[in-house]
C-alpha cells in the first residue's frame, strides 16, 4: 500500500526527526541506508511541492 502524501510541514518535520537521529547516533548501521533514502525522499517531495507553489504564485501575478 503507497503511503499518504505528506503535507511541506510534515515532511519538514519528518527529516529533521531523521536529522535529530542522525546527530545523537540513535541509528543503527543497518538502519542508515533506509533512513538517508527516506529522507532523500521527503527532500524531493518538499522541492516539487516548493515548485508547484512557485508556478502557481508566478501564474497568479502574471494573470
Amino acid at each position: 500500500m503507497a503511503k499518504k502524501k505528506l503535507t511541506y510541514s510534515e515532511a519538514i518535520a519528518e527529516v529533521e526527526q531523521i536529522l535529530a537521529r542522525l546527530r545523537d547516533e540513535q541509528i543503527d548501521v543497518d538502519a542508515l541506508a533506509a533512513e538517508v533514502k527516506r529522507a532523500t525522499e521527503l527532500i524531493a517531495q518538499c522541492r516539487a511541492q516548493l515548485t508547484d507553489v512557485e508556478r502557481a504564485v508566478k501564474e497568479q501575478l502574471e494573470a
